[in-house]
């Protein structure tokens, strides 16, 4: 199968959808890879360690495009590359539809089919290709919000309360709560003990909440979620991560204006959820070029690729989860690989003009064609 890699093109992305080693391993199963002169530099892998791995590399991404079978990326396709993609093509990367229409018109009207990473299942329900960014992503919260935290943050003086997350002898930490308990929830409240911080998770389901105790023991609160326990929590709180997920569908909104009024001037939201629209009402898609804004005297970091900060450890974590399932499509064909595995289908967003996902129909009240 001819497979392409394009270079991701939106703000600050530096990822890159497959290693050397990844590409090394499709090349070595007949398949013909073709890579976008530069796609990997940001990551740390230039042309030449993909040369040698057997790719082609391409510095016209028309050619690219029109030429593949399967094309896989990081980052949802931005209208230009919608534009590329014709009927007979698959794009396999992550796509956030529910919080993004436009997006889904666009690959409607491509013709192309469109295999989202981040609603796959695994047979124990687990979602395998958005976990690797979503331990990224929960560890990285942690370290903004302290950022964020300190009165002058990311190089500017932008109203942070001024406190150091894990305190000092004689001074009490900070106030962290998590709202989630998933895999992003679980990777920022470990992060968050780790730094010496006052630490609560919230989430509805109770055997998750034990499991959390039994791991983390008192060194991590857990609170069954209510709309009293969030308002409560988060109008204590001095940091607030949003980590919540229902697949495929936009996040919920949990916190609302109102509650982010009632918090304390400088406080801090890293709302992880925002890709999929957010779960803090006040949330608004950010960039790395200018990650926080304030709303009611509080910071909110709200960028929607935020490992693509960390582009080296990100590209080789994602290739890790993706290579298998990249491998069969090569190897069986679209049709015959998402026909073979229940949970594989489930990433089926887009076919022939329709919306294939249940939950993303829901989400943008589309029709749906199973």
């Amino acid at each position: 199968m001819r497979i392409a890699v394009p270079r991701e093109i939106k703000n600050r992305e530096y990822r890159v959808a497959l290693t050397p080693s990844g590409v090394r391993e499709l090349a070595a199963a007949g398949h013909e890879v073709e890579v976008e002169a530069g796609a990997g530099v940001g990551a740390g892998f230039d042309d030449a360690a993909y040369v040698a791995a057997g790719a082609r590399i391409n510095a016209d991404v028309e050619a690219l495009f029109a030429r593949a079978e399967l094309i896989v990326k990081v980052k949802e396709p931005q209208p230009q590359e919608c534009r590329r993609l014709k009927p007979g093509q698959a794009l396999f990367t992550y796509l956030h539809l529910a919080a993004d229409r436009a997006q889904a018109d666009n690959l409607m009207a491509s013709g192309a089919t469109a295999i989202a990473y981040e609603t796959i299942t695994a047979p124990d329900g687990t979602l395998p290709l958005l976990a690797p960014m979503s331990e990224i992503a929960g560890r990285m919260s942690i370290a903004v919000a302290s950022q964020c935290l300190m009165k002058a943050q990311f190089g500017n003086a932008q109203g942070g309360a001024g406190l150091l997350l894990g305190g000092v002898p004689g001074v009490l930490p900070a106030k962290v709560v998590v709202l989630g308990g998933g895999v992003a929830g679980s990777h920022a409240a470990q992060m968050a003990v780790g730094m010496g911080a006052d630490v609560t998770i919230v989430d509805r389901s109770l055997p998750r909440l034990r499991q959390l105790s039994a791991e983390f023991g008192s060194v991590l609160k857990t609170e069954y979620s209510t709309r009293d326990a969030v308002e409560r929590l988060v109008q204590g709180a001095d940091v607030v991560v949003g980590s919540v997920l229902i697949r495929g569908e936009a996040a919920p909104r949990l916190v609302t204006r109102a509650m982010v009024a009632g918090m304390r001037a400088g406080s801090v939201l890293v709302d992880i959820a925002i890709d999929q629209g957010g779960c803090f009402e006040t949330s608004r898609p950010t960039s790395h070029d200018a990650p926080t804004f304030i709303d009611a005297g509080v910071v909110h970091y709200c960028v929607t690729n935020m490992p693509g900060a960390v582009p080296r450890t990100s590209t080789a974590a994602l290739t890790h989860a993706t290579l298998p399932y990249i491998k069969a499509l090569a190897d069986k064909g679209i049709a015959a690989a998402l026909s073979a595995d229940p949970h594989f289908r489930r990433g089926l967003n887009v076919a022939d003009g329709e919306i294939r996902s249940e939950p993303v129909a829901r989400a943008l009240g589309l029709p749906l064609r199973p």
